[in-house]
């Protein structure tokens, strides 16, 4: 395959390849502003890359992906649109989007996780009505109530989806995590806002002619000004949705995204793997596990979590322990109940 093209390379070190994307296509093209430069807002090192990519993870090199796998990440990029990463459990669905992150220099990763309650605005913002109404009745009570009442900025917080359309120069990185536990509406609910860049916040809107400019607090922790009540990205995110395969999703969301389908991963990733977060020994010591795992892995589903599991405790213990220890943590998922 020509590299030439490619943005995200999967060697696992930081450079500024993001600086060499193109201009996006004009279907594409976003001009939210005014930039925002704080905090989180692409530089920022995210501090979960130990935890995420493994400790050891310059020695190992676990994270370079296959070719297709390189072709669809950067298709994303390109195209700015949703990578859609489905796999079962533990073929490093997540781990893509720290790879990514980390090697690209985007900042900590936006992470929102998908529950069966899960609805579009939790990933957009939240609003504290409750506790403003509070604060109003008690700011009332005193001398100066005009003086003391705080403004509605203060009970506003971004979620991840809505940080992540902050207008930025540099994309922000958002794991939508297992989609397919999503409620049924909630996929469809995603397709405007990937689309168009942007939303609104009803309740800034309506006092945009008093308060036109509103500081409210990001995912990250920070303050932001949001503008007019609206949020429109500039550079659009590179946003990864993983899916356990559990369901189907709509047509309309299928052609909005660059689909990906990771496969287990064979001996020498589940060796690269193990030794980018446990070292060299580790991986050496555990050879006979990964290859037991391996075997199991043909007709049962197993998770690629476990055999970290069972070959960090049982580099503590002694056989027969170790063999019951790795029995007892690799178990399989498929499990009739």
């Amino acid at each position: 395959m020509t590299e030439e093209w490619l943005i995200y390379r999967g060697v696992g070190e930081p450079h500024d390849g993001i600086d060499a994307l193109p201009d996006p296509p004009p279907w594409r093209d976003f001009d939210g502003g005014p930039v925002e430069d704080g905090p989180g807002a692409g530089g920022t090192p995210d501090g979960n890359v130990a935890r995420r990519l493994g400790a050891h993870r310059q020695a190992a090199e676990m994270h370079r992906p296959e070719p297709e796998e390189l072709e669809a990440i950067n298709a994303a990029l390109y195209l700015r649109r949703p990578l859609l990463v489905t796999g079962y459990p533990g073929t490093g669905k997540s781990t893509l989007a720290h790879a990514v992150a980390h090697e690209l220099k985007l900042g900590r990763v936006l992470r929102w996780p998908v529950v069966s309650r899960t609805v579009l605005q939790e990933g957009l913002y939240r609003y504290d009505a409750i506790a403003r109404l509070q604060d109003v009745q008690i700011a009332a009570g005193g001398a100066a109530a005009s003086d003391t009442a705080p403004g509605i900025g203060k009970y506003i917080r971004l979620g991840p989806l809505g940080t992540a359309l902050l207008p930025t120069e540099r994309p922000r990185v958002l794991l939508i995590d297992e989609l397919d536990k999503s409620d049924i509406d909630l996929p469809n609910d995603l397709l405007n806002v990937l689309e168009e860049g942007e939303f609104t916040l009803p309740e800034l809107e309506r006092v945009a002619d008093s308060e036109p400019e509103v500081r409210v607090l990001t995912d990250d922790g920070t303050k932001v000004t949001v503008r007019d009540g609206r949020i429109r990205c500039r550079a659009f995110p590179f946003i990864i949705l993983t899916s356990n395969g559990e369901r189907d999703f709509p047509a309309a969301l299928l052609r909005r995204c660059i689909q990906l389908k990771l496969a287990q991963p064979g001996e020498k990733r589940l060796a690269t793997m193990v030794r980018a977060h446990l070292g060299e020994e580790a991986a050496q010591l555990g050879a006979e596990l990964i290859r037991e795992f391996l075997s199991r892995s043909q007709s049962e589903l197993v998770a690629a979590d476990q055999l970290l599991n069972a070959i960090y405790l049982t580099h503590y213990a002694a056989p027969p322990t170790r063999e019951d220890l790795a029995d007892l943590l690799i178990q399989r998922l498929d499990r009739p109940r």
